[in-house]
């Protein structure tokens, strides 16, 4: 069995990721698509690995959010070291599009996904 076989029919999943991304920025899709994947592998890469695995043979869910700016990344990234939760913030290095160190993103988890939720129940997706 495949590992799209195992998880295709799988309507809920316990675990997940949030990727939030800036929308006042109006970064390209190309942009927006790279600074997701670092706020991924940063928030990853803090996660606790029982979380990791979990999250992992689960079949790795992800949410991309909208926030209109950098102040409501950090006032998440604050609600998720109350809780717990591991996150990244993400600082472009002003290669391309915008200038360097702006706040691009926020990684948060994997986690339970009601932790998360409490997190970014609010927000709309991207």
């Amino acid at each position: 069995m495949t590992f799209f076989e195992r998880f295709r029919d799988k309507r809920s999943f316990d675990y997940k990721q949030c990727l939030v991304i800036r929308t006042d920025l109006k970064l390209s899709k190309g942009k927006t698509a790279v600074q997701a994947s670092h706020a991924s592998i940063l928030a990853y890469e803090r996660a606790p690995k029982s979380l990791r695995k979990k999250w992992m043979q689960e079949g790795q869910k992800k949410v991309a959010l909208a926030v209109p700016g950098v102040k409501e990344l950090y006032l998440l990234k604050e609600q998720a070291d109350k809780l717990g939760v591991a996150s990244a913030l993400v600082v472009d290095a002003g290669l391309t599009e915008i200038p360097p160190g702006t706040v691009t993103a926020l990684g948060l988890g994997p986690d339970k996904q009601e932790i998360l939720d409490k997190i970014t129940g609010k927000l709309k997706l991207l």
